[in-house]
């Protein structure tokens, strides 16, 4: 017969998971883990969508890339302030929308955005708002840079090639 030591020591049950930059780590009762590990796991598309990526080294010794890496893109190692630049996307509301779409699916990996995804990656890195993110995204549909469906919208191709011009 187990003490109650023992008995209590084989119900315990640890747990270590890594989604990209989301870890996870528990300890306890095997439901109850279960349980927290779930509420992770709903929200691992949210928490991807805001949590840091590290930086890919740079060749040149800048001091940005020693900075902070918040807001930087998987793909392109750019902070959405530099994307945006670079696409000179800086003055119009509606070109600044697109580029901002094409720079968190790129960051993401997400096939759907909605325009709360858009103010709140602007806002978190110090950016600009947008006066009304939905008129932007209705123009972008217009001009065919942009598709909408039931769980939200996508860049189009036409609509990055746009950005390149």
């Amino acid at each position: 017969m187990l003490s109650h030591r023992e008995s209590r020591r084989m119900a315990e049950s640890k747990l270590t998971i890594k989604v990209g930059p989301i870890e996870f780590a528990g300890e306890g009762e095997g439901s109850w883990l279960s349980e927290q590990l779930e509420k992770v796991l709903d929200r691992v598309p949210e928490l991807i969508a805001i949590a840091p990526l590290p930086r890919a080294p740079e060749a040149s010794g800048s001091s940005e890339a020693n900075g902070p890496i918040n807001g930087v893109n998987a793909k392109t190692a750019e902070t959405l302030p530099a994307f945006l630049k670079s696409k000179n996307a800086t003055t119009s509301q509606v070109t600044k929308f697109l580029a901002t779409s094409v720079w968190l699916h790129d960051r993401t990996g997400r096939a759907r955005l909605s325009t709360g995804d858009v103010a709140k990656a602007l806002k978190d890195t110090n950016q600009t708002k947008l006066t009304n993110p939905s008129e932007c995204l209705n123009k972008n549909v217009g001009k065919g840079f942009c598709e909408k469906d039931s769980t939200g919208y996508f860049v189009t191709d036409p609509g990055r090639e746009s950005l390149e011009k």
